[in-house]
């Protein structure tokens, strides 16, 4: 197989005439753990109380921890199968599996689970911004709530702003270790995030105003024991880093290394899932949205507690908008990949860069614009393409074993993750069609 392929198979994200890490040392564990957390930490967190509110604490924490292990050791078949094959990508890795197909179906399934990520990333940034409306309910924006509604605060015109002023020319970055640093203050700003809205469910607790958090799952009502199966899908997707591995895994200087900070990011990720979905339950109670953003508009009458309401939001918006440019780069170089098969690599060629990254960004604020929507967005690639990238390819890899060494324990793990992820996904799916066409009552 030719290591030159322009198509994005065998090739590292974006190369450069060689490796990073000959040319000036290679990125750190530190850098590689904070672009990892920033690729894992995205739009799922806002959801992720939710989960809590339809699974109950319990399962819905259990559940945390088993999908982060579950994707530490589907990363380390990866990570394993690239150190024995002759390929430095994920689709490389497949393609050695699988031939093209199965370089094509990964390309695929990166494309819409990072465009859904993106598409979801702007929805929750317009809801901070604009406002929202749920059930007749209308939530405003930081923008309305501070200069009132106007045409240039609805949220056409406010993701138009962030789109071409905030994220562009993040986007047109080449590296991915030159997004370090945002990478570092957007984790930062998740932590304060949780922190904030972690003392505000405190606060609320000692004053008696919260309502006491269910710990398993309420079948009593209209939620049915499959409906349990919707939640699933969105702490998938929240932690579908898997097409980040490998552009990250090399600029490592050691290799080895990526090993320690996928652990440490998934470790990290999952108690600050587990905290903000615990004391964000645990502040709106079975009032939570999909979306919990949009609960922070009106839960003080306190000047303080106004004011860190906007720090809540504006402080997610923007970990966000910095986290925008990290998932674009696996997307914008599939794209590439697939329009593209026998072009040059991306990195050679300016103009078709930019024409394809100003591409992604409109269609992407377009849908954005039309679909306000993000529940619906993560049932949908958390029930599909997220569970494949992130269990069922690596599985795939590791019973279909090309360079045999596969263990016996390893098959087992991958056979049983394959059939787990197909079950609840199938489950998932075939629950939301029928709640989609049965009427309410």
């Amino acid at each position: 197989m030719k290591s030159g392929k322009a198509a994005g198979e065998f090739s590292p994200l974006l190369p450069a005439v060689q490796s990073p890490a000959a040319e000036d040392g290679g990125a750190s564990v530190s850098g590689a753990v904070f672009n990892l957390s920033t690729s894992i930490i995205g739009a799922g967190i806002m959801s992720i109380p939710a989960t809590l509110k339809v699974l109950g604490v319990g399962p819905a924490i259990v559940l945390i921890f088993a999908v982060a292990y579950m994707c530490d050791v589907s990363t380390d078949f990866l990570l394993r199968f690239t150190q024995s094959g002759g390929s430095t990508t994920y689709a490389g890795v497949m393609a050695e599996s699988f031939g093209k197909l199965g370089s094509l179906a990964l390309q695929i399934c990166i494309m819409v689970t990072t465009m859904g990520c993106l598409i979801i990333y702007l929805i929750i940034i317009g809801d901070v911004l604009s406002g929202a409306q749920s059930e007749g309910t209308v939530h405003l924006g930081v923008l309305q709530e501070w200069f009132g509604v106007h045409w240039w605060n609805t949220r056409a015109f406010a993701l138009l702003i962030v789109a071409l002023f905030v994220m562009l020319p993040l986007l047109l970055l080449r590296r991915v270790d030159s997004l370090r640093f945002t990478s570092a203050i957007s984790v930062l700003l998740a932590v304060v995030f949780m922190v904030v809205s972690s003392a505000m469910a405190l606060y609320a607790l000692f004053q008696g105003t919260t309502e006491s958090p269910r710990w398993v799952p309420d079948l009593s009502g209209q939620v049915s024991f499959f409906d349990l199966f919707t939640a699933v899908p969105v702490i998938v997707t929240a932690f579908t880093f898997h097409f980040n591995v490998h552009p990250i895994r090399y600029e490592l200087h050691k290799l080895s290394d990526m090993t320690t900070a996928v652990r440490i990011s998934l470790i990290l990720c999952a108690i600050i899932y587990a905290a903000v979905g615990f004391f964000g339950y645990l502040l709106f109670g079975d009032s939570t949205m999909a979306d919990i953003l949009t609960n922070f508009d009106r839960n003080s009458d306190s000047a303080t507690g106004a004011v860190l309401n906007d720090i809540v939001r504006l402080s997610y918006a923007l970990h966000l908008m910095l986290v925008y440019p990290l998932i674009n780069f696996s997307l914008r170089i599939n794209v590439d990949g697939l329009i593209f098969p026998k072009s040059l690599s991306l990195a050679s060629d300016a103009t078709r860069f930019l024409l394809i990254t100003a591409f992604l960004i409109g269609f992407v604020y377009i849908v954005a614009i039309a679909f306000p929507n993000i529940w619906s967005l993560f049932q949908f690639v958390g029930s599909t393409s997220a569970v494949c990238i992130a269990f069922v390819f690596p599985g795939a890899i590791v019973l279909r074993d090309v360079h045999g060494i596969s263990t016996r324990r390893d098959r087992i793990f991958a056979a049983t993750m394959i059939i787990v992820a197909v079950i609840a996904s199938a489950i998932a799916i075939t629950t939301n069609i029928i709640n989609l066409i049965t009427p309410t009552t």
